[in-house]
């Protein structure tokens, strides 16, 4: 993985902490958490799948399907 997408993969996971954070009133810990154990993150940090190449919002909606659903949509 190269620096430039490790670098938006990072910028990535500090905007969907704070969304979390927003969403459902969580503390940074418990956002943290349940982002890096989600399906969502291993596709974002999975190069070949391009995930990072998205929006934070975008993204976001995979991530809080997967919380309130236990599947990614």
């Amino acid at each position: 993985m190269t620096q430039d997408i490790q670098f938006q993969i990072e910028s990535l996971a500090t905007e969907l902490t704070q969304m979390l954070m927003t969403e459902y009133g969580w503390d940074i810990r418990r956002a943290l958490d349940e982002l890096y154990s989600s399906a969502t993150f291993a596709k974002l940090n999975d190069p070949e799948c391009g995930l990072y190449y998205q929006g934070a919002v975008y993204i976001f909606q995979f991530l809080k399907s997967e919380i309130e659903t236990g599947k990614i949509a």
